[in-house]
């Protein structure tokens, strides 16, 4: 859920391109569901019919005819759109597809298109066992291998199940995986103990629309999407933030004349502009891998418990037990940041009974008093009170302080809190003078925010 949070990473696509316009064309007639390929029934799935349902045992004639025209018709037309506009394309082709179209797969490897691996058939994986999908995936391979020469390096499954990405990485050959659909960037994920590469697909910026409610009713609205989300990401690329644009097409779909307009439409659209680079998919893996390779790191969602409250015992001054509770929550990759364990830490704070707060409260020392100029404060308090200037008082300052110090206590029962590093010397007496005389209600709550604030920003200097 968190991703790269705020601040994506410094993309520098090749040529200094603003944005990666990476285009798939899927390649699934003849995987489709089809008595003749030995399914239960006819496909029901992407397609002109409106509301089609599968045929129990029977062929639908009307089904296969729109699935034909991809290959008959469409793809040509794809293939000629592409080639003359000089932009290579990735084909997610379908294993038992591919093998029945021997004249279309040469005319991709011809082009110098990529074709990854879109599974053996045009089928639901959803209600397979893990061990029948792994057999599966093996299958593909092996079909695609031979019937194209070269095993592929990307896998897209589509109907896929829960399973699919985990048994794909497990394979081991792939440089990618495009079942996500969660970013607009690549990015690692950790699948069996080594790190996949994840490059998420589109299902708005894609052609299957015109097949589906809510959808596309015109070719004119399907390019107006399309360019509506180059110009953002175009613009945010130009502002520093390079994304990548992935547009999903189909040959029985795109492939009709009134909806490849709108297709030819946008690709002389974003061949109007400067810096626009159009790879193919294994090009962007291969970029990725390079410039932004795997990193390990100790992360909080993956510390047995002995480590993370080691790491994190003392954000709350002196009170690990905060952590050891909080290690207790749901914690997952959306903690791994300092926002994160922040979060979770509070939870455990806010949640404590008064004395447990009070005691986190008291646990906390005076601001320059007696334990600073000992030097016995913790190495965090020593460098948050050194940051505003507390470590380097006149004698006058030191008096002011200890006299605010022993006034607050015993007007609220705990030392005086805030946030030093948010602050200077000035604003620190003006909000002792401010606070001090506050009801102690007010005040309590007071301070445990700023213990909040002072663990935020704890963690703010060791989870970057």
């Amino acid at each position: 859920m968190r991703g790269y949070g705020p601040v994506p990473p410094k993309v520098r696509w090749p040529g200094e391109a603003k944005i990666a316009v990476q285009f798939v064309l899927n390649y699934e007639e003849g995987g489709e569901n089809c008595v003749l390929h030995g399914d239960a029934g006819s496909e029901a799935f992407l397609s002109d019919i409106p509301g089609a349902a599968p045929w129990p045992g029977k062929r639908h004639w009307n089904m296969e005819s729109l699935y034909e025209y991809g290959a008959r018709a469409g793809f040509w037309r794809l293939h000629r759109l592409f080639t003359k506009a000089g932009i290579p394309v990735t084909v997610y082709g379908v294993a038992t597809a591919l093998a029945r179209s021997p004249e279309q797969v040469e005319a991709m490897q011809t082009a110098g298109w990529e074709i990854a691996s879109h599974g053996l058939k045009w089928i639901e994986h959803k209600d397979m066992r893990p061990e029948e999908e792994r057999a599966a995936i093996a299958e593909a391979v092996r079909l695609h291998t031979e019937v194209t020469g070269e095993r592929p390096r990307g896998w897209y499954t589509g109907r896929c199940s829960e399973h699919t990405a985990g048994l794909v990485a497990e394979e081991g050959g792939f440089d990618y995986i495009s079942d996500t659909y969660d970013d607009d960037l690549p990015y690692w994920l950790e699948v069996g103990g080594r790190q996949q590469l994840i490059i998420p697909y589109t299902l708005e910026a894609n052609d299957m629309r015109f097949s589906v409610s809510p959808g596309w009713s015109s070719g004119d609205d399907f390019f107006a999407y399309l360019k509506n989300a180059f110009d953002v990401l175009y613009t945010e690329g130009a502002e520093g933030a390079p994304k990548m644009m992935s547009v999903g097409l189909h040959c029985r779909l795109i492939g009709r004349p009134g909806k490849a307009a709108a297709l030819r439409k946008f690709i002389a659209y974003i061949q109007g502009f400067d810096s626009v680079w159009c790879p193919r998919r294994i090009d962007i893996a291969k970029y990725w891998a390079e410039a932004h390779p795997p990193e390990v790191r100790d992360l909080p969602s993956r510390m047995d418990k002995a480590a993370f409250v080691e790491a994190f015992g003392g954000i709350f001054e002196h009170s690990p037990w905060i952590a050891e509770r909080a290690f207790e929550l749901e914690l997952g990759p959306a903690h791994d940041c300092a926002a994160g364990v922040h979060n979770a830490l509070c939870r455990i704070f806010r949640t404590a009974s008064e004395a447990e707060r009070l005691g986190v409260l008291n646990a906390h020392p005076d601001l320059a008093g007696k334990l600073a100029q000992a030097g016995r404060l913790t190495a965090d308090s020593t460098g948050e009170q050194a940051s505003a200037g507390l470590d380097m008082l006149t004698d006058q300052e030191r008096e002011t302080f200890t006299q605010l110090n022993t006034d607050y206590v015993a007007r609220h029962g705990f030392p005086f809190i805030i946030a030093v590093r948010d602050h200077d010397k000035a604003s620190i007496l003006a909000a002792f003078h401010r606070r001090i005389g506050q009801d102690r209600a007010t005040e309590f709550e007071e301070a445990c925010r700023q213990v909040e604030r002072i663990a935020r920003l704890r963690l703010g200097q060791i989870l970057a």
